[in-house]
């Protein structure tokens, strides 16, 4: 009974690890045809735009690269050394994210959005100083 446990813990985790690659390969398949359509159009403002869908297609399959190894680890083979590599993973896996946010979004993530002023975009008319 215990032994066909173990084998669906290490199903789910290598099911999560396949759709963490399936999601990365997808988005970034479909991000950068996006892109080369829209450079040859000459849309302004393309490679901010796929640069943004690559950042974030990166952290979800992190984000899902880590549940897989947390359900590995935990689930069937929970020992200091790999712990210790889980714990290690985790940090790497942060720092990246991080990164990306910063690189996606502008501001950390532990920082509210910068919000446009309410005028942003608005013209106004200057009056002259009397």
């Amino acid at each position: 009974m215990m032994v066909h446990l173990q084998e669906w813990i290490e199903l789910a985790a290598q099911g999560v690890e396949a759709l963490a690659v399936v999601i990365m390969v997808s988005f970034i398949t479909y991000g950068t045809a996006r892109w080369l359509f829209h450079s040859v159009k000459k849309i302004a403002g393309s490679y901010e735009k796929y640069r943004v869908m690559l950042g974030k297609t990166l952290l979800i399959g992190l984000e899902l690269l880590v549940a897989a190894d947390i359900i590995s680890t935990v689930a069937l083979d929970m020992t200091l050394i790999n712990l210790a590599l889980l714990g290690g993973l985790v940090v790497v896996r942060t720092f990246l994210g991080w990164s990306l946010t910063v690189e996606t979004e502008g501001h950390w993530p532990w920082q509210k959005a910068k919000e446009s002023p309410p005028c942003a975009g608005k013209e106004t008319k200057k009056t002259p100083a009397s």
